[in-house]
C-alpha cells in the first residue's frame, strides 16, 4: 500500500533549542477544513488542528539539538530532525505491515537522504498533508519553548519561542547565552 508522507520542520530561524520536524500520513478520507501552514493560523486553531492530527492520523517527531546543529550547521541539522521523523515513521509502520510503501513530500526546496522523496516549495500551503506535520512540527517545539521558559523565565521564551526578539537579544546581553540551548554559532550568539 502506498503511504503519503508529509514533511514540514519548525525552529529554523531562532536562536535557541532544537529544530524540530514532523512527518504525518493521513487516514482514507482524513480532511480538516482550514488547514494550511501552522504560520498563518492562530495559536488556538494549530492547537485544535494539533489534537485531531494526532489523534487521527499516523504522525513521528524527529529533532536536531542545538548542539548538533552547531556542530553541521542548520540545513544539515534541519535535514537530520526530518529523516529521523521519516525513519521514526516508517519504522512504526513497517513493524505493524512489511507491504508498506512510501513516498515523502517535504516542504522545501530540498529533501533529506530518504528515498522517494520530493521537495514541494510552498508544499505547506498546498499539500494538506504537509500542512498538518507543519502544525505538529510548530506546536512540539512551541511546547519545548513553554518548558524552557518555566526553567528560564528571564529570557522570555515563551512570548517570542526563541527567535532574536529585541527582548531576547536584550536578556541575552544580561544573562548571557544558556548553555546546551543557546546556538552557539549564531551571530548574536557568537559575537556577544
Amino acid at each position: 500500500m502506498l503511504n503519503i508522507i508529509g514533511v514540514d520542520e519548525a525552529g529554523r530561524g531562532p536562536l535557541v533549542g532544537n529544530v524540530v520536524a514532523a512527518a504525518v500520513i493521513f487516514p482514507a478520507n482524513f480532511h480538516i477544513e482550514g488547514l494550511t501552514d501552522s504560520k498563518k493560523l492562530t495559536e488556538k486553531k494549530r492547537e485544535d488542528f494539533y489534537l485531531q492530527i494526532t489523534n487521527q492520523c499516523f504522525w513521528s517527531v524527529g529533532e536536531a539539538s542545538s548542539i548538533e546543529i552547531d556542530q553541521i550547521n542548520i540545513l544539515q541539522a534541519t535535514m537530520l530532525a526530518m529523516k529521523r521523523a521519516i525513519n521514526n515513521l516508517q519504522h512504526l509502520l513497517l513493524s505493524q505491515n512489511k507491504d508498506e510503501v512510501f513516498k515523502v513530500l517535504v516542504d522545501g526546496n530540498r529533501c533529506p537522504d530518504v528515498a522517494n522523496c520530493k521537495a514541494i516549495v510552498k508544499g505547506d500551503l498546498i499539500e494538506p498533508v504537509i500542512s498538518a506535520a507543519s502544525v505538529i512540527a510548530k506546536v512540539t517545539r512551541d511546547l519545548q519553548m513553554m518548558e524552557l521558559d518555566l526553567k528560564f523565565p528571564e529570557y522570555g521564551f515563551k512570548r517570542h519561542k526563541g527567535y532574536g526578539t529585541k527582548e531576547h537579544l536584550v536578556a541575552l546581553s544580561k544573562h548571557g547565552p544558556i548553555d546546551g540551548q543557546h546556538r552557539q554559532t549564531f551571530a548574536p550568539i557568537k559575537n556577544l
